[in-house]
């Protein structure tokens, strides 16, 4: 198959007026307001078959370039036309990554903290999330307090000291003395749910509401006094799915109500009122009715910082949903989308250089910023050669795996493709509007706070394509090869 031109335009800015054309003010365009001639591009590359994992290629520069015509591809790209501001992109610090990393020796240790966590020798993480007492990916149930202690008087996360906590703080360390961390439960104690078990859904007791909701404030405070600042929570994980493991059901209306009448105060009473909410943090199949339950009701949205989702309603071979977000963006730009869970199930370790994992994400990391994501955030960072430890057997990959037995560090083409966001895209960047006109090509941009612009391209494609990324009058030709990730970084005159 021939390979196919393809160019990036960004169109002019277009304005409308009633007046007559003689008193409208001349206003310059938005095409006069940038200019790249002569600027230089550097492009980073990530390809199946290939050696390349995120390679630094040869610079090209733009040039003049007149609108494509049908017959070449292009990513068109608007710098005059932003959007959302970015958060930050990061993955989860869980029990099972902790004690997996606690296995690795020394010098792997610190390669692991470097690869995720620096943005010159790695991919630069700045977001992270962890489980308030156990979930699936830890090695058994667990919570904080004694079996009926609704006064929460014996409330310790002396578990939590042995690798979970080191290994956040040395997380925080690497990634320059900041990482932006947002927490969530699992399952409130086994004696606060309906069903006496944290296993197999179950709901919270209308009695211990108020408990469960300090139980939050005593898990941020105690995370705070050891030196890990808390960014965030989300009220809990996957509110509507009764799992083998951890879990427990809340309805929209009573995640509304818990948010309202219970845990909103309550964190307001402890001096906790800044830190970001999360509600729904489940599957983008029924995010837009989880937002306008809660959103609609003032009362609620107070507290409300966004409105988190999952990628699991692909389990079934379903459409990712992805225009669900927009839908939500659109009826409250106030408030942010996040990604806060997402994995390749079904572990096979014959697969870790399995390649449509990694498109996976590129695909969903494109969609969801395109839709208006503010942050975006991986499940497990490490996981060991079993796909785990995970006390219910749900064994899952992770974009780095650990060979417990060798104490290797295997990394999968996920990380990469992940790293092509999270290296260059920095928090504070503002998403500006791009669109590639064929669709094998996915693509956004975002501006850097320094002014740096960074366009992500995905091929879907088994074939090498030729485009242009084009901005209004002017256009860089370049090459991707199937199946593979490019990240080009560009600033403007």
């Amino acid at each position: 198959m021939k390979n196919l031109a393809i160019i990036v335009l960004a169109l002019p800015f277009i304005w409308s007026s009633c007046e007559h054309p003689a008193a409208v003010e001349s206003k310059p365009s938005a095409e006069s307001a940038y200019s790249f001639a002569g600027v230089s591009v550097a492009i980073y590359t990530t390809a199946a078959e290939t050696d390349q994992r995120l390679a630094l290629g040869g610079a090209v520069t733009f040039a003049e370039s007149p609108q494509p015509v049908e017959t070449e591809i292009a990513v068109f790209v608007d710098p005059s036309k932003t959007y959302q501001t970015l958060q930050g992109i990061g993955g989860a610090i869980t029990d099972a990554s902790a004690e997996v990393f606690a296995k690795l020796p020394a010098g792997k240790q610190e390669e692991l903290l470097q690869a995720y966590y620096n943005a010159d020798k790695g991919i630069g993480y700045t977001l992270a999330r962890t489980n308030i007492h156990s979930c699936d990916f830890s090695s058994a149930s667990y919570t904080y307090v004694s079996d009926e202690d609704k006064a929460l008087g014996t409330f310790d996360i002396g578990h939590d000291r042995e690798f979970r906590i080191p290994l956040i703080k040395r997380a925080i360390a690497a990634a320059g003395g900041t990482l932006q961390l947002f927490v969530s439960p699992w399952s409130p104690p086994a004696f606060m749910k309906t069903n006496h078990e944290m296993l197999h859904g179950g709901k919270l007791i209308p009695e211990y509401y108020d408990a469960w909701s300090l139980y939050y404030t005593k898990f941020i405070k105690a995370y705070e006094s050891e030196g890990i600042p808390v960014w965030g929570l989300s009220i809990q994980n996957e509110p509507m799915a009764t799992q083998t493991w951890e879990s427990c059901i809340y309805t929209a209306e009573e995640e509304r109500d818990f948010l309202k009448k219970h845990l909103g105060p309550t964190l307001d009473r402890e001096g906790l009122g800044d830190k970001k909410v999360i509600v729904w943090d489940h599957n983008r199949d029924l995010l837009p009715h989880r937002a306008f339950t809660i959103l609609e009701d003032p009362e609620a949205a107070k507290y409300v910082w966004g409105i988190g989702f999952h990628w699991y309603e692909t389990w079934t071979g379903g459409d990712p949903m992805f225009a669900n977000e927009g839908v939500v963006k659109q009826a409250f730009p106030d408030k942010e989308l996040i990604f806060t869970e997402g994995c390749a199930e079904s572990f096979d370790s014959t697969h870790y250089q399995y390649w449509p994992n990694a498109e996976r994400y590129g695909r969903a990391m494109i969609n969801d910023f395109n839709q208006g994501t503010a942050g975006w955030t991986d499940w497990n960072i490490l996981l060991d050669e079993q796909g785990g430890p995970n006390h219910v057997g749900n064994f899952c990959f992770a974009p780095v795996h650990a060979d417990t037995r060798s104490g290797e560090l295997i990394y999968t083409p996920a990380f990469y493709y992940i790293g092509h966001f999270s290296k260059f895209i920095r928090p504070g960047a503002v998403r500006v509007s791009t669109a590639s006109s064929r669709s094998p090509l996915l693509a956004t941009t975002f501006r850097n706070t320094d002014g740096s612009l960074v366009t992500v391209v995905m091929n879907q494609s088994g074939d090498s394509i030729d485009y242009k990324l084009q901005i209004f009058n002017q256009a860089v030709k370049l090459t991707i090869p199937g199946h593979s990730m490019q990240s080009m970084i560009y600033t403007a005159d």
